[in-house]
């Protein structure tokens, strides 16, 4: 790695400082891509470069056509501006400056012996100063040079820093950087067919008129925004859009934000979020191309030969993208601002991680590895970053070998990768996580489950269900889900329909009887019971609930923690609770004949009793809990209902997409709905005639009033981290315990013909809920077949 950034730490206050002054900087720059006019640029942003170099004044000359002399239009009056023509010679300070293309900063002007250090010619011409009564002092000045022919375009000249110091090394390298910029927008601003801002690709792409690209460069500078910022908040431009017009402005291709990027621990070492931040440059992956480094101004950043004092063996690759994906892809890398604990960049932590180093080995070896203190603040970090992301869970899988741990997160119930630790460390971190949760760290052939109270080791109140599973190659994958304490939701914000809500709420306001939830793991079963309770939660109601573990807290509600290892079982649990006077039970799972048994026998002697089962359907729960044993006559008195229940991605409100449907989008749609219900009477009698019914329906319930179905699809933005989807919707079937149900059960009826009844009843599937849901514009239907099977 180049000593670039093996440097000393520069104190914190001095970072600071720079980082502050490069923001600026960014932001004066920005002003000038969006500029039309090498007038504007001269006159209209004067102010802005006095502010950022904390000077008096500041005067911007160009060459004139005979390239004798530079000309500078200084800014008197509110509209009025007067030219002043200095020739290029060694005489004055801007004319030796233009002759020399050299950067030079003086302390005092009126110090002739500092003049002449620099030529024996140069001079002030003190005269103006006796004119105006204005005092000169300190003068910092650049030349702005073409950075393809080296030809003189003009010269910066700064004049007096407001503190009364000499202009410090930071501006100095400022005002190169500045130059660099004003080259490049004098020289597209003068040819004929260049392209004169950063944006005038969205014109010229029908993206926004010339006239609303004036009114946004001029909103930006009233208030003092970028012009990006603008753009996509007032004129509603896209990001693509952004990032096409800065590719066809900097030649190189456009790199948008990822939610899938892998982070390169080999790149990003030793490198923090602050140096990227202050460059505004940060390499992504290294490719048979070269190494990818993403920037803002791909051709300051390649003019500032920093990328290839890093990396000095290898090509370079630059990609454009815009400022927003750029905080995005920091964030996504290094990890969002304002943390919770002050573990440091992902970044600095994985680089602070010995790749070379071997803990193989077990026993004190691996302990002490686990306790390293880079690797606690990496693990820590982890989770913390999981949980501002909104993960359900965590999966660390490591890779026999040199081959790298991979950890991945579940957002919204689907998979993204995150980082990747060097394999040396695939024990201890597995060793670090066992401790944290009080397992056996020298157990490394079974599986093994656990708990961490992440209070313990930083300020996040969550708690964490941690799952160990020896994997091939003697390594160990761990899951991790996140258990954060929460409110639950009301039940009327559930995503039920209509008619799926009435129905329940006739049910659970029964005195007595049972109640199931059923679905598969990370479905939201405890959710959706929670909802409910919270719902009959009275203070002349006594609710007791059994739970592994308790995700959702209540005021007014007696949660109990089962706990194996000292006996504590839902069984148990069950029989305590019929001699604590209750009104209502929750149990979170019913896995065993015998914990069914107290519940039926709870619901039949005056008790609401709710429980989750892991099952597909609402008629394949009552099949399956026949088959384990329990008297149909008993059940059947007892059930109230059944809800089964499915989460799909709902599509992000910001960008989806809307069409009119299609005739052969519509029938795709009408045969899956209508799959199940040709089982039933009246559509075995006359299928036709119940199809152009159903039809006429959904017109008449989703139509528009043209009577056109409209239908949505995934686009993707920055809201959504360009996945098109932006949380998640509930599906759901339930079943409600009528006397045809009761008497199917008594009779041990089939699955198909529970079904059957049960949709004649008003019962709809969990696809047919989710197709209500396509046609409302929540998801779509491909989200709805991934978790529906019929």
């Amino acid at each position: 790695m180049s000593s670039v950034l093996q440097t000393k730490p520069v104190a914190q206050d001095n970072l600071a400082e720079k980082l502050n002054f490069q923001q600026k900087l960014q932001a004066v720059t920005n002003k000038i891509h969006a500029t039309e006019y090498i007038d504007e640029i001269i006159l209209e942003l004067s102010q802005d470069w006095c502010n950022l170099f904390n000077a008096d004044r500041l005067t911007i000359y160009q060459v004139n056509e005979d390239k004798t002399s530079i000309i500078s239009k200084v800014k008197t009056g509110l509209n009025s501006f007067k030219d002043i023509k200095l020739p290029i010679s060694e005489q004055s300070i801007a004319g030796f400056v233009a002759v020399n293309k050299r950067v030079i900063n003086i302390r005092d002007v009126y110090d002739d012996a500092e003049l002449k250090s620099y030529s024996p010619h140069l001079n002030f011409l003190k005269a103006v100063d006796a004119k105006t009564g204005y005092r000169t002092k300190q003068m910092l000045v650049a030349p702005i040079v073409d950075p393809k022919t080296r030809d003189l375009i003009g010269v910066v000249q700064i004049i007096n820093s407001k503190n009364g110091q000499p202009f410090p090394p930071i501006m100095e390298e400022g005002v190169v950087q500045l130059c660099e910029t004003l080259a490049i927008a004098f020289r597209q601003r003068q040819g004929p067919m260049a392209v004169r801002t950063k944006y005038d690709a969205l014109v010229s792409n029908a993206v926004i008129s010339a006239e609303e690209l004036e009114l946004a460069q001029r909103s930006a500078r009233r208030k003092n925004l970028d012009i990006e910022t603008v753009l996509m908040d007032e004129f509603q431009v896209k990001t693509p859009a952004l990032g096409d017009a800065l590719s066809a402005y900097f030649g190189v291709p456009y790199e948008p934000a990822k939610p899938d990027r892998i982070r390169s621990p080999d790149l990003l070492r030793n490198m923090s979020r602050e140096f990227c931040e202050t460059n505004m440059w940060v390499p992504l992956e290294d490719t048979k191309d070269g190494i990818v480094v993403m920037a803002l101004d791909p051709e300051r950043t390649r003019a500032s030969r920093v990328v290839n004092n890093v990396y000095p063996k290898s090509k370079i690759v630059y990609k454009v993208t815009t400022q927003r994906e750029f905080v995005q892809t920091l964030d996504q890398l290094f990890g969002g601002a304002g943390m919770l604990d002050d573990t440091g960049d992902i970044g600095d932590l994985l680089g602070n991680l010995d790749e070379e180093a071997d803990f193989e080995a077990a026993g004190d070896d691996i302990s002490s590895a686990a306790n390293d203190n880079e690797l606690v603040k990496l693990v820590n970090k982890v989770i913390i970053d999981a949980y501002q992301q909104g993960a359900s869970d965590i999966h660390i899988e490591p890779y026999p070998g040199k081959g790298k741990t991979e950890i991945r997160f579940r957002k919204d119930g689907v998979l993204t990768p995150y980082i990747q630790v060097p394999a040396s460390y695939r024990n201890a971190l597995a060793a670090r996580l066992k401790i944290m949760c009080d397992l056996d760290i020298s157990e490394r052939r079974k599986p093994q489950d656990g708990k961490i109270k992440f209070k313990k080791f930083a300020s996040l109140d969550i708690e964490l269900r941690v799952a160990t599973i020896p994997s091939q190659g003697g390594v160990e994958d761990i899951v991790m889900r996140i258990l954060a304490a929460g409110e639950p939701i009301p039940l009327d914000k559930l995503g039920l329909s209509s008619n799926n809500l009435k129905n329940l709420k006739e049910a659970i306001e029964k005195p007595y009887g049972l109640i199931f939830v059923c679905g598969p793991t990370g479905s939201g079963k405890t959710t959706t019971l929670h909802s409910i309770l919270g719902y009959l939660n009275k203070p002349d109601t006594k609710i007791w609930t059994a739970e592994d573990p308790v995700e959702i807290t209540q005021k007014g509600l007696r949660q109990v923690q089962m706990n194996p290892k000292a006996g504590l079982t839902f069984a148990v649990a069950m029989r305590a609770f019929l001699r604590a006077d209750p009104d209502i039970i929750m149990v979170g799972e019913m896995r065993d004949k015998e914990t069914v048994s107290i519940g039926i026998e709870a619901s039949l002697t005056g008790h609401l009793v709710f429980a989750t089962l892991h099952t597909n359907s609402a008629p394949e729960s009552i099949v399956r809990l026949l088959d384990m044993g329990m008297d149909p006559f008993n059940f059947a008195d007892a059930l109230l209902g059944i809800l089964a229940q499915r989460l799909a991605r709902r599509l992000c409100t910001k960008c989806k997409e809307a069409h009119v449907a299609t005739e052969e989008e519509l029938n795709l749609l009408l045969n899956e709905y209508a799959l199940e219900l040709r089982n039933t009477g009246m559509w075995k009698a006359d299928p036709q005639a119940q199809r152009e019914k159903l039809f006429e329906e959904w017109k008449r319930t989703f139509g528009n009033d043209k009577g056109e179905i409209i239908l949505y699809s995934a686009k993707g933005c920055d809201t959504c981290t360009n996945t098109g989807y932006k949380g998640r919707v509930g599906l759901h079937e339930l079943l409600v315990g009528t006397d045809d149900i009761k008497k199917l059960i008594q009779e041990h009826a089939r699955v198909a013909e529970i079904l059957a009844v049960g949709l004649e009843n008003g019962m709809r599937t969990l696809k047919q809920d989710g197709i209500e849901k396509v046609l409302q514009g929540i998801t779509d239907i491909h989200e709805v077949r991934s978790v529906c099977i019929k």
